[in-house]
């Protein structure tokens, strides 16, 4: 089964602020994290992903900066911020409990 976007609408942040948790990252390698730990089966539109970064980075949830060009074209790299790490746990403890609903409503 296929995830659409609709299934998913309103977790797009968590999902990505999830990706930064452990180290900075770019576009790319985020939507390959997104697509490995859905086994394919879903993944993030580019113009999705870039206007959540925008986004993201208005709300102080982000820092962005450019690396270094080793190979290819320069990388806009994002980071989350400690604003980021509450906003994502906050984020989380809402996806719990609608979690706990669903499993109650559709059982």
């Amino acid at each position: 089964m296929n995830i659409t976007s609709d299934m998913i609408y309103g977790y797009t942040d968590g999902i990505i602020l999830r990706c930064l948790i452990e180290q900075d990252n770019y576009g790319y390698e985020i939507n390959n994290f997104i697509l490995k730990k859905s086994n394919q089966r879903y993944e993030l539109k580019e113009a999705t992903l870039y206007t959540t970064f925008r986004r993201l980075e208005k709300q102080g949830y982000v820092t962005s900066y450019w690396g270094e060009e080793s190979a290819g074209a320069r990388r806009r790299y994002y980071s989350i911020t400690p604003e980021g790490r509450a906003y994502f746990q906050q984020r989380l403890e809402e996806w719990q409990e609608m979690k706990q609903l669903l499993d109650a409503l559709f059982a």
